[in-house]
């Protein structure tokens, strides 16, 4: 029996959270994704600092726009309480010049009582690729 998807994590639990994560951003549809997040999450991806359901909307969908063919992996790092890591790969081709790019990085998450994320910090690099060198979700 699946065990809830509130914290404290338990082994199972955490690579559920972290299954269901996958999934959802595998959709591109920031509607579905957001819905993951408390309403005052706060985030920090690479760069950019921002809080709320909508401003994560407005992200994702100027990230996909840009982002074509996205496919994300995530992979359980770390968990305890109430916070998971997780270590992710993912390929997209770049919309406007065609290049696939493959991005490796990390994320911490902190979640609030209701099992919903209201902390994500997310670090990552890109590096250029060969289509035919693509390994997710081809």
């Amino acid at each position: 029996m699946m065990q809830s998807l509130k914290p404290p994590f338990t082994a199972e639990s955490a690579q559920a959270k972290v299954q269901k994560a996958e999934d959802a951003w595998n959709s591109r549809n920031p509607g579905i994704v957001a819905q993951a997040y408390s309403e005052d999450s706060a985030w920090r991806n690479r760069d950019e600092f921002f809080t709320g359901r909508g401003a994560i909307k407005a992200f994702l969908t100027r990230k996909w726009a840009k982002e074509l063919h996205y496919r994300l992996k995530k992979e359980l790092w770390a968990y305890t309480g109430n916070r998971i890591s997780v270590r992710f790969e993912y390929e997209w081709q770049d919309s406007k010049s065609g290049q696939w790019f493959r991005t490796h990085g990390n994320e911490h998450w902190e979640f609030d009582d209701e099992g919903l994320m209201r902390r994500r910090d997310m670090s990552a690099n890109d590096i250029s690729i060969e289509a035919i060198v693509r390994r997710i979700g081809v």
